[in-house]
Parts: C-alpha cells; sequence; structure tokens
C-alpha cells in the first residue's frame, strides 16, 4: 500500500482565517484531537511570531507523542532559531521553511532575483539541517512559478537537505489537470527528487482544491496539507477529512492508497474546530456537514430505508456520526454520566467530572432530553475552563420593552476586581441593548465586528450557542457561550471575547516576569 502522509496545518494555516484567535488551550485540546484523528505532521504555528506563539508550539510539541509536529520559518537565522527553541523538545523535531518562487511574488514581495532565491533558500536548509532531522521547504506560489527555475530550485533545495518539497497552490489558481501536470513534470525533471517526498498545499479559491490535491496524489505527492473543515485564508483550505473519505470511498480508483486516518474520529475533529474557532459549518459541506446524510425528497427516503446505498455513498458511522443517539435526562446518575463522556472521547480528571456533571443537572432541570450534543457542549467547556486569571462574569442580564421606545437592558457583571456593577442602556434592538450596557461595564470602546447564534440540537429548548467578534483594545478576538436562554448566550459571548484579552495581557505580564 502507498501511504499518504496528513499534513494539518489548522493552527498555523487555519489560525490565519479572518476572526479565528485561538488561546494556549484551545490549541492544545485541537492538537490532542489531531492526535487521536492519526494526523501524521500536525503544524503547531509559527515561533517566530509571537512570545506566546513559541510558547504554544512548544506546549503542543511536549504533549503531543504519536504525531510529528513542527513549525513554520522563514528563510531567516532568526525564525529558525525561534522555531528550534520551540521545538526541541518534540519527540521528532521538523522545521517547515518557505520562500516565494513565482515571477511576481520574487519581483514584488522579495525584490530578489532567481538566483539570490535560490541562494537563499540552500543557505536556510543548510542552517536548519544543523538542529533538525527532518526539514520540509516550500515554494511559494510554486503553481504560478516558471516550471524550469522551479525544478532548478527544488534540485538545489534536496541537494542541501530538503527531505520533503512542498509545491503550493497558494491562490487557489489551478485547475486539477494543470496541477497533476506540474508534480509529473517534477518527477521526471527533477534528477534527485526519488531522495525527497513531494507535497501537495491546494487553497480553494476556485473550489477546486479536493480536486487538485487527488491529482497531485495521482501524480506522485506522497503528502497532502490542508486544514479541518478546509478553513484558512480567504476561501480557505483543502478540506483534509474529503480528501481522506474520498480516498477511502473510492478504493476502486484509487488503488493501494492510504492514508492512516482513524475515519470515525472525523466529525469529532471538525465540532471541535468549528466550536473552538468560531467558524460554521455550513449545512451542505460533504462529509461533515449537518445536511451530508439527510434526505428530504421522497423519492430518496424510500430508497434509503430499502437500501442505504441507494443515496448513501458514505455512513455516518465511517465518520464518527452516531446513530445511537440515546439521550440522558435529570434521572441519569453519575456512572451513566461518566460512561457517556468516555464514550464520547473525553478523559477529565475526577474534579472536572464532577463540575461538567453538575452542569449537566443544571441542564436537565430545564430540559426534558438531552442529547449527545448537549453533553459534547457540557464536557468541551469543561475541558478548556480557563482559571488563569480575573475575568468579567456575567450574574444577569435581563430586557425591558415599553410601547414606542426602543428596549433597554440591564445586566449585572463581576468585574475582575471582585465588585459587582450593574448598568442598564438602550438600544435599537435587545442584543444591541444588552452590548451597550456591557461595554459600559468594560470602561473601554469596545467594536462589534460579527455576531451570530445557532442552536445545538433540536427542539425549542435546545441550546443556544452565540458567537461575537469583536474589536478591542487593537486585537480582533471571539467569544463563544452556550447556554438556552439567546439573551444571556449572546451576552456571556460578549464578555469571554473581553476576556480573552485579558488572560492574553496576563500571560504577557508573567512572560516577561519570567
Amino acid at each position: 500500500m502507498r501511504k499518504i502522509d496528513i499534513y494539518d496545518t489548522t493552527l498555523r494555516d487555519g489560525e490565519q482565517s479572518p476572526g479565528v484567535n485561538l488561546n494556549s488551550i484551545e490549541k492544545l485540546e485541537i492538537a490532542k484531537q489531531l492526535e487521536r484523528l492519526g494526523v501524521d505532521i500536525i503544524e503547531a504555528g509559527f515561533p517566530a511570531a509571537s512570545p506566546g506563539d513559541l510558547e504554544s508550539v512548544k506546549q503542543i510539541a511536549s504533549t503531543v507523542k504519536n504525531s510529528t509536529v513542527t513549525g513554520l520559518a522563514r528563510t531567516v537565522k532568526s525564525d529558525i532559531d525561534a522555531a528550534w527553541e520551540a521545538l526541541k523538545v518534540a519527540e521528532n523535531p521538523r522545521l517547515h521553511i518557505f520562500i516565494a518562487t513565482s515571477p511576481i511574488h520574487m519581483t514584488h514581495k522579495l525584490k530578489k532575483t532567481p538566483e539570490q532565491v535560490v541562494a537563499t533558500a540552500v543557505e536556510s536548509i543548510q542552517y536548519a539541517k544543523q538542529f533538525f532531522p527532518r526539514v520540509q521547504w516550500s515554494a511559494e506560489d510554486a503553481f504560478r512559478s516558471d516550471r524550469e527555475f522551479l525544478a532548478h530550485i527544488v534540485e538545489q533545495a534536496i541537494t542541501a537537505g530538503a527531505s520533503v518539497v512542498n509545491i503550493p497552490d497558494t491562490v487557489g489558481y489551478a485547475t486539477p489537470q494543470e496541477y497533476g501536470a506540474l508534480f509529473k513534470f517534477l518527477k521526471e525533471n527533477v534528477p534527485n527528487i526519488e531522495q525527497a517526498k513531494l507535497s501537495a498545499h491546494c487553497h480553494n479559491d476556485l473550489g477546486m482544491a479536493v480536486a487538485n490535491t487527488l491529482a497531485a496524489i495521482e501524480n506522485g505527492a506522497d503528502q497532502v496539507e490542508g486544514t479541518i473543515n478546509g478553513i484558512g485564508e480567504r476561501a480557505g483550505n483543502v478540506a483534509l477529512e474529503e480528501v481522506a473519505v474520498a480516498l477511502y470511498t473510492r478504493q476502486d480508483f484509487y488503488e493501494n492508497i492510504k492514508t492512516d486516518l482513524t475515519l470515525n474520529e472525523i466529525k469529532r475533529t471538525s465540532q471541535l474546530v468549528s466550536k473552538l474557532t468560531g467558524m460554521h459549518i455550513q449545512a451542505n459541506k460533504a462529509v461533515v456537514g449537518k445536511n451530508a446524510f439527510a434526505h428530504e425528497s421522497g423519492i430518496h427516503q424510500d430508497g434509503v430505508l430499502k437500501e442505504p446505498t441507494t443515496y448513501e455513498i458514505i455512513t455516518p458511522e465511517l465518520i464518527g456520526e452516531a446513530s445511537n443517539n440515546l439521550v440522558m435526562g435529570k434521572h441519569s446518575g453519575r456512572h451513566a454520566f461518566q460512561d457517556r463522556a468516555k464514550s464520547l472521547g473525553f478523559e477529565l480528571d475526577q474534579e472536572a467530572l464532577n463540575s461538567a456533571f453538575q452542569e449537566f443537572k443544571k441542564l436537565a432541570d430545564r430540559k426534558k432530553e438531552i442529547t449527545n450534543d448537549d453533553l459534547w457542549t457540557i464536557l468541551t467547556n469543561e475541558q478548556l475552563k480557563e482559571s488563569d486569571t480575573s475575568t468579567f462574569e456575567l450574574e444577569r442580564v435581563g430586557v425591558q420593552y415599553e410601547s414606542a421606545k426602543d428596549p433597554s437592558a440591564t445586566v449585572i457583571v463581576k468585574k475582575p476586581d471582585n465588585t459587582v456593577v450593574e448598568e442598564t442602556t438602550s438600544g435599537s434592538g435587545s442584543v444591541e441593548a444588552i452590548f451597550n450596557a456591557l461595554e459600559k461595564v468594560v470602561g473601554e470602546e469596545v467594536h462589534v465586528l460579527d455576531y451570530r447564534v445557532t442552536s445545538i440540537g433540536e427542539g425549542r429548548d435546545a441550546l443556544a450557542e452565540a458567537v461575537v467578534n469583536l474589536s478591542f483594545r487593537g486585537e480582533e478576538l471571539t467569544g463563544r457561550d452556550s447556554v438556552q436562554d439567546v439573551l444571556e448566550a449572546s451576552a456571556k459571548a460578549y464578555l469571554n471575547a473581553v476576556n480573552r484579552s485579558l488572560l492574553s495581557t496576563h500571560i504577557k505580564e508573567i512572560m516577561k516576569s519570567v
């Protein structure tokens, strides 16, 4: 069997999606789930970008053992040094270096000649090899590069010590036929190509990322790079779960090709990334969208009931979509709760498990049936609790409506200094009134950039998940919360975003004192 390495860049390229800002706790949880999924290589971040990113990559590198952890670096020594500082604790330290090779990038961005770019790439690879046993080199904007020049610089990169060469379609411009042909060209025209693996990295600007990635595999790529749910800059990266399921489902076409992904961990991984990034999965998205296994047409329903394969080429069980979503209620005990938590893949210590059980009981008193989606939300929130610094805590929120007047909102909040304040303001709608009142409590200017609410599960008593993207203290921050009341969820999500800024400031102060 020919194995395709899965290189996940959710924590680096994916985090560059507008409005996404993951803290170190969230990054670590995603990394651990990627390890459970069976990802071969996890690109944990860009260590030179900030001290916080360096520490986050180091934490992941020291925790994850069954996946290789890597980080990104430009072709400068300081970037490589920062990456080594973060990754030297890893089981198998690996570095990813990149430099642009297309005429438009070399001329306008790098302001270097092709010869200078080759020299820079070679020098940086040789320097990195002093520390890292495995170095991956990327030709940024490779698809729009001159083919002969690309073949030349790839040969030089391999000679310098690169064991993986990445050929990105950085701006999502390629078609499958063209992208596949580029890999075939390199295989046939780079003399030392057998000394390195070729890797594909596709963006989805024209909606062809999956098709392009599969074309690369067909033409010699032994590694594919992408993200969970296809998140990333602009239109995103290739969705790794789609590539993996395509290879598995079409084994008749992709004979003797496999990945080592544990496919029934796909749904859980997708849900976790969606929740923590605040990026909603469109209902009709392939493989993981909520409508991926839904059938409304009477003809389709009849066919599926008689024989699922009439309209389902993928089973829900394949990706870990629970077919047996047994409900729990207020009479369910601690043992049943603990068993369900384990079956959902959560490993919490006793204190965290007790706290989650109490939250479950509170919800069960208000909600007749608790589904796996509800439990997953409760358990995830418990797993990601932050207690490193004092924060704003919502104690109560209420909205009053008077005829011919805008609604007014009253919020009662415990501030970081433990004082409790109450503010009442109005707005053109209930949510605006709440946000106006919270801004007065915070005492600083806050700009709401985006806001949405979705239901978790079904029914009028479903949990409401609110996501608020805002600008505060010069940062773009995303906050979220899930409770039954939509307005309470909105208020808590707003404060969650503000609290992220406080936590970030707190961590920076600690690092300065170390």
